[in-house]
């Protein structure tokens, strides 16, 4: 791994253990914006790490001191994630610097290799659970959409760095799925799966606006190809899978 010193002053004292790992792009035009306002005290912005194209990683933050990077955001019930966290910021402009044909920026085969052996350290050092290693979409789905849909998760799953489940056996699966116009407790059922993976959301019975932002954030994540926010059966399946997966890394 190739570090660079970077230290921001945006941090202070941790509130609780660190057992958790999320991951971010940057969302900027370039390294150096992303770089210079996580150093900006004005921002109050942070991680611990960013990683940029080439796969240099930048020590913004020491692992042990609380960066600013979750937000308004939580997981399996919990808040204050950034006192429960390392925050890596992966040098990609997402959804809002997106390539000139509109499409999204892909994530080099160097940055992911860095992002990957970095993720694998804080692992060993810190036995962070799988259940627990997470993208920004999924701590506040209603505000946030990184890493992002081309955001190799699987790979990184195969290098021992969150959960994937197998694909869904097609066979013998029937319906339309689940969408905005449903209620009642096929929806419950959804909405409980979710909360056991980690995601905050209550089991209102209606398919309402919080349940398609976490439902598209899952998708982000677990199932790119159908980004929607509407759940179809394979994103159903993956839903169940993935609580099986939390349940029982």
């Amino acid at each position: 791994m190739r570090f660079k010193d970077a230290w921001s002053p945006n941090f202070n004292d941790r509130k609780a253990p660190l057992d958790m790992l999320v991951l971010h792009y940057t969302g900027m035009e370039s390294a150096s914006a992303a770089l210079a306002r996580m150093r900006d005290p004005a921002a109050e912005v942070s991680a611990h790490y960013m990683v940029d194209e080439a796969g240099v990683i930048f020590r913004l933050v020491p692992e042990d001191k609380r960066a600013w990077h979750a937000g308004v955001s939580s997981w399996a019930g919990q808040g204050d994630l950034n006192s429960r966290s390392i925050g890596i910021e992966i040098v990609n402009g997402g959804h809002d610097f997106p390539l000139p044909d509109g499409s999204l920026p892909p994530f080099p085969p160097a940055q992911i290799a860095a992002v990957t052996s970095l993720c694998q350290a804080i692992i060993a050092r810190w036995s962070v659970p799988q259940a627990r290693i997470v993208g920004h979409s999924d701590i506040a789905p209603a505000r946030k959409r990184d890493p992002g849909e081309l955001f190799p998760w699987k790979t990184l799953a195969e290098a021992g760095i969150g959960l994937w489940p197998p694909d869904p056996d097609p066979d013998g699966q029937m319906g339309a799925g689940l969408g905005t116009s449903d209620r009642g407790e096929p929806v419950v059922r959804l909405q409980t799966a979710l909360a056991a993976i980690g995601y905050g959301i209550e089991a209102t019975s209606q398919y309402d606006a919080a349940t398609v932002d976490v439902m598209t954030a899952f998708q982000r994540r677990w199932a790119p190809d159908r980004v929607s926010g509407q759940a179809d059966w394979m994103s159903i399946a993956r839903v169940e899978a993935v609580r099986r997966l939390a349940a029982n890394p």
